[in-house]
């Protein structure tokens, strides 16, 4: 399952469910689809502790 399938179920349970996306690709489709629907940072990796801690907190302040 992809992560953008994994979004759209976590979604149906939990609406306002919040989500960063990780990947070792630049914005795919997916990547863009996901944002679309409410996903919040996209981190590429490799990502720092500090990469992702900026995401996390900018994703929980949204």
């Amino acid at each position: 399952m992809s992560g953008l399938e994994t979004y759209k179920r976590i979604k149906k349970i939990r609406p306002s469910q919040k989500a960063i996306l990780a990947s070792g690709h630049s914005e795919s489709e997916d990547v863009l689809k996901a944002l679309s629907i409410g996903a919040g940072a996209f981190v590429k990796k490799p990502y720092t502790i500090l990469d992702m801690g900026i995401a996390v907190k900018e994703e929980l302040n949204r």
